[in-house]
């Protein structure tokens, strides 16, 4: 991770998840790998992500379960520290800070208290020579403790993983590194080491690529670059060691492990396929063929159900006991390079790149889960080393996403290009895109450019594609198109001069069009076709155009060969301003008016965001990542940020992403943000629509939905929450197992349901007020019926009066007084006015 004040450049959406090997846990309920700066967990059985473990500042390198308990996992990373997580809660326990950067760590059940980790021999990141070293786990109950005890055990090892590993439950550990085997015996704390010549007689390459160690017995399986596996035994003595080889992979063995039994033993490589061979009975195996890519790495679960491969094309396939593939995890897909541009689709707000041979992937960078792939070649694929095939290497969208456009190509051997244009139009049902036109050899030569026209609602999109041909052509539907299937055909040819065109773009409101012919940017109006102006420069050619955006939309910007950044004014057709820099990307903000200048300098790339209206950058960022940048895009956030510094404001709206030369997807995030999301993943959601009480917070769940009224009205007579809820929430998120005993939780809780003495004399003092008006108005109602005398005899017809009319009750008498004492004065007033 690289800083810059608030800003930093951190791995997000798109990080590799075949970097290292994957963990099961004990229940083969999840699935464990690191990804970037984090440690994802899995559900094998849903392939949805449960948990994203942050914390570490750097690429993570490795990933353990706690041998001691089940539900804890160790991870290491390059930022020179050891953390401790329960994965089931995504919690981070204890933190141990090791102070070198760590490339692979290792533990046994026999070695209580210590966990092996490689190192580099010297601090410095650069070094090429790692060790391996005990480190001994301090008692303390501080989160972040410092680990100061280490040892060397072995020095001069490989910094890969699948290099080193623990044999016969641990009492001795291997690790290989080129031509050479070394075993560490921890009883005797002696190390016997073995070598082999670099080719055999046959021409094979021995160099050794991986270990594996039997779990019982004394045997080391490794791998070779010539595709054996030799199974050494005998190699606690320096001269008795045997070996015996097994051959099927006609490639590197890239990764061997065998069962918890110890009864098979798995081995994967380039060829796509999971070899299982019988321990003892080694002309007995199983294959699971045809996978998708080169295996790089294979876990096994503890109890032996579950097979997990990662890939090269950053996927992990779960495999129940070799038989049949249960769940895939798809990562985004990152080859060799990179064809298309990064594009954002306008609908689904994913990541759009190359993916499998000749297709698109479309990779959600908020949910970091692959959507879906698209294929665009639509032909059979064959692994064939030097065999050339189409690829994708142009991508467009327009403004809606109701259309897409994709430039396939082959390059035959002595032969002219092979080139097809493809239109896609968006099907609301399927919610994919369906094929609508294709166009083969839409140019004589390779496209250089391809861009939608931004057209307001009610008008026809329009695509213009340049080519090294020497002309661009524009793609329009018909106006009138037939009730089924429109298809896209040539509206304009355009050239300037015989120049081939290298790049075109529109403006925002698409009433401009910009095509770059070699030093000379010509200016056309698409309505009529009408060459407007040239824009001319110095000589070398324009490499990049773009059109500034809402209160910038009058200006132009371009790069040179020249290591010019140049500013044209379209309202005076005049140069604004000009600045000696060496731009390999330049790209715009389709949300605000900034635009982003990836500058390469001293074997690393500088980012500078400015707007085109002064020359003077919004933000400056030294040193982003290391080669040059060619490849970036601009993502709209779901939510707006609001950030108060200056110099991150530009990230308010849009997320920047690009891809190193090692093709690693990098972002921009302010520190801000990273806590806000650190916080998110630990809080604690409630509904609010409930009365909520200790022990609702403890136990209770939601009633069904008819019972919602009378929670309700429940609600409203339940006194509020208590002040040591807080103690409550507390105890809710954290995990049971590391809470101190309940004895010691009774007391705190029994409070928290207390009501305050104050409240509680306020409370009995309302009542005894109560209790006292009752009593007085009892006694009153009691001497008023003792005074009243007795009626004398009436007449006749007057006691029929009087009996008609029924007495009225105690309850209607107490009520009759309650009323009288009311205040009706604003009756009165009401009368009187």
């Amino acid at each position: 991770m690289v800083e810059h004040g608030d800003i930093r450049v951190v791995h997000r959406g798109g990080s590799k998840i075949n970097s290292r090997e994957p963990v099961v846990t004990n229940d083969s309920r999840f699935l464990l790998c690191a990804s970037g700066e984090r440690v994802k967990v899995f559900s094998t059985s849903t392939e949805e992500c449960v948990h994203d473990l942050r914390g570490h500042t750097d690429l993570v390198t490795g990933v353990l379960l706690r041998p001691t308990n089940h539900l804890q996992v160790y991870s290491c990373s390059v930022d020179g520290t050891v953390r401790l997580w329960d994965f089931t809660d995504g919690i981070l326990i204890k933190t141990y800070d090791i102070g070198y950067p760590v490339y692979a760590i290792y533990a046994s059940a026999n070695h209580e208290g210590v966990f092996f980790i490689v190192t580099p021999t010297q601090s410095d990141n650069r070094s090429e020579l790692f060790q391996l070293v005990a480190v001994h786990l301090p008692q303390s109950g501080d989160q972040l403790v410092e680990a100061q005890e280490l040892s060397a055990v072995l020095s001069n090892v490989s910094s890969n993983p699948a290099a080193t590993g623990f044999g016969r439950g641990g009492e001795y550990i291997a690790s290989a590194k080129g031509l050479h085997l070394e075993v560490y015996f921890f009883k005797k704390q002696k190390s016997y080491r073995f070598s082999l010549k670099e080719d055999n007689k046959k021409g094979g390459k021995n160099t050794l690529m991986c270990i594996a160690c039997h779990p019982k017995d004394d045997c080391i399986a490794t791998g070779h670059e010539d595709g054996k596996i030799r199974l050494w035994r005998n190699f606690n003595h320096k001269k008795e060691y045997t070996y015996t080889t097994l051959h099927w992979h006609h490639n590197a063995v890239s990764s061997l492990r065998f069962t918890p039994e110890g009864t098979n033993l798995l081995s994967g490589g380039l060829e796509s396929v999971l070899v299982q061979w019988r321990y003892n009975q080694e002309s007995e195996r199983d294959f699971l063929p045809r996978l998708g890519s080169a295996i790089t790495h294979i876990a096994v679960s503890p109890d032996g159900t579950l097979f997990c491969t990662s890939h090269s094309d950053n996927k992990i396939t779960i495999i129940q006991s070799c038989v049949k593939v249960s769940a895939v995890i798809q990562g985004l897909v990152n080859g060799e390079s990179v064809r298309t541009d990064l594009m954002v689709d306008p609908r689904s707000k994913s990541l759009v790149l190359n993916g499998k041979p000749g297709h698109l992937q479309f990779y959600s960078l908020q949910r970091d889960k692959l959507l879906y792939n698209l294929d665009i070649v639509q032909q059979e694929y064959i692994h064939e080393l030097g065999l050339q095939q189409f690829e994708v290497v142009k991508v467009a969208f327009d403004a809606p996403g109701n259309w897409m456009a994709t430039v396939e190509e082959r390059k035959p051997k002595a032969a002219e290009p092979e080139i097809n244009l493809k239109l896609w139009a968006f099907d609301e049902q399927t919610q994919s895109f369906v094929l609508n036109t294709t166009v083969s050899a839409p140019h004589e030569a390779q496209i250089t450019s391809m861009c939608f026209s931004q057209a307001a609602d009610g008008q026809t999109s329009m695509l213009v594609s340049a080519s090294e041909d020497g002309h661009f052509k524009a793609w329009q539907l018909p106006r009138s198109a037939c009730t089924e299937g429109p298809s896209w055909s040539c509206d304009f040819v355009g050239d300037y001069r015989g120049l081939a065109p290298q790049c075109c773009c529109f403006s925002a409101d698409g009433s401009l069009l910009a095509v770059s012919f070699q030093e000379v940017v010509t200016v056309w109006s698409p309505a009529s076709w009408e060459l407007l102006t040239t824009l001319s420069q110095p000589p070398k050619a324009i490499r990049d155009l773009c059109f500034g955006r809402l209160g910038c939309s009058k200006y132009l910007m371009g790069t040179t060969a020249s290591n010019l950044l140049c500013c044209w004014n379209l309202l005076t057709c005049s140069l604004e301003w000009s600045t000696s820099m060496d731009v390999s990307l330049l790209l715009s903000d389709p949300l605000t008016e900034n635009m982003a200048a990836f500058c390469c300098q001293a074997e690393s790339t500088d980012l500078f965001v400015f707007k085109p209206s002064e020359p003077r950058p919004v933000a400056s960022l030294k040193a982003v990542c290391s080669g040059k940048v060619t490849r970036a895009v601009f993502a709209p956030r779901e939510e707006m940020l609001e950030s108060c510094e200056e110099s991150s404001q530009w990230l308010n709206r849009s997320q920047l992403y690009f891809l190193t030369q090692h093709m690693d997807l990098m972002t921009f995030t302010t520190k801000a943000e990273e806590d806000r999301l650190a916080a998110s993943s630990k809080q604690l959601f409630i509904d609010d629509s409930v009365a909520m009480t200790p022990f609702y917070l403890l136990l209770g769940k939601h009633r069904k939905q008819e019972n919602q009224d009378s929670l309700t009205r429940l609600s409203a007579e339940l006194m509020p929450l208590p002040r040591g809820s807080l103690a409550i929430k507390e105890l809710l998120q954290s995990p049971a197992h590391v809470l101190p005993s309940t004895s010691v939780l009774c007391s705190m809780f029994v409070e928290s349901l207390l009501v305050s003495v104050a409240d509680g004399s306020e409370e009995s003092k309302h009542a005894e007020e109560e209790m006292e008006s009752e009593k007085e108005e009892e006694d009153s109602e009691g001497e008023m019926e003792s005074r009243t005398p007795r009626p004398e005899p009436a007449s006749p017809g007057l006691q029929s009066a009087e009996s008609a009319a029924p007495a009225l009750t105690k309850a209607q008498l107490k009520e009759l007084r309650r009323v009288k004492k009311l205040d009706h004065g604003w009756l009165a007033d009401l009368l009187l006015s």
